[in-house]
């Protein structure tokens, strides 16, 4: 790796953009290079690996593992879409990235990050209905609703890119063109505007109010409500088995909305550019890598349909 190679500010586009990365100018960057490789890899095998599972195993095919392979997807496309760019720049010593391909880059973690808001919404619900409601579980739950959660999820997670992307990309960067963070997010590249962008922030933090309060909420009353049932169960057996079930949600729910919301919702004052990629890192590259072994490890039908599928068949 050679940051003495970077091209230089008269050798780019004068459209071009820099993404300033997470290793910047540390001695330990081959360090946090081979860590955030191997985040990376860990994440892409987890993730298709689980679906795959799901996928080939008949007995998975039930909402709430369809919902786990939705966001299973949307992991593996989130960190795709982020860190190879940021790893490859760091490796031939380009840091560009040009605005066509900011753009790009920015619509689809916008669509990425608001279709598992509401998925995450969408799987709390299940396990809501099929904790609390197991007699009409199957109504509340078919595949049929089950299919319009999914498309929901991602049609609602477009909207955000589609609302969000090209008002970003229209203001005027007169600044320098260094983007404090390893992709094209939005509220580092809004840094570098030289215009006043103060109604823009309302209207980001309006859609961010619809797109991380609405699910937590809705996610919180969920876990609440089964909660409260889970307490009143006279079958230690079941208790054990639905907190089971509900605690892996539960940390997959904290660990991205937790970070999510401390971008996006806290005042720009109480936060550093650095905290700002921290965070980031922290559900763009972290939180892929934990939900397959949340969702996996701690769930033997997973493991089980994974045996299955590793051991060879005997007759």
């Amino acid at each position: 790796m050679h940051s003495g190679d970077r091209p230089s500010q008269n050798q780019t586009s004068s459209t071009d953009f820099i993404l300033v990365g997470l290793f910047g100018e540390t001695e330990h960057a081959a360090l946090l290079y081979a860590g955030t490789f191997i985040f990376l890899v860990l994440a892409l095998v987890g993730n298709a690996l689980l679906i795959l599972v799901i996928h080939a195993e008949p007995r998975l095919h039930t909402p709430m593992y369809v919902l786990i392979s939705q966001l299973s997807l949307m992991d593996l496309t989130y960190i795709l879409v982020t860190v190879p760019k940021m790893l490859l720049g760091q490796v031939t010593g380009d840091d560009t990235i040009s605005l066509s391909g900011c753009g790009i880059q920015m619509f689809l973690y916008l669509t990425l990050a608001g279709a598992e808001c509401f998925l995450l919404a969408a799987m709390a619900y299940d396990r809501y209905t099929a904790i609390c409601c197991p007699l009409h579980y199957p109504q509340l739950m078919s595949q049929r609703v089950c299919r319009h959660l999914v498309c929901g999820s991602w049609f609602l997670g477009m909207v955000d890119g589609l609302l969000l992307t090209p008002i970003s990309m229209s203001f005027p960067f007169c600044q320098s063109r260094k983007i404090l963070s390893f992709f094209c997010e939005a509220p580092a590249l809004l840094k570098l505007s030289c215009v006043d962008i103060s109604l823009y922030r309302e209207l980001m933090y309006l859609c961010c109010v619809l797109m991380l309060l609405i699910p937590v909420a809705l996610v919180s009353s969920s876990y609440a409500l089964i909660l409260h049932l889970v307490c009143r169960m006279n079958s230690a057996k079941g208790r054990r088995k639905a907190l089971a079930t509900c605690s892996s949600h539960m940390a997959v729910v904290l660990l991205f909305f937790g970070a999510s919301t401390y971008t996006y919702m806290f005042p720009h004052s109480y936060h550093t550019a650095k905290q700002d990629m921290m965070a980031s890192a922290f559900y763009t590259i972290i939180t892929p890598v934990l939900n397959p072994l949340i969702y996996s490890l701690r769930n033997r039908d997973v493991t089980g349909a994974l045996r299955n599928l590793v051991r060879p068949r005997t007759t």
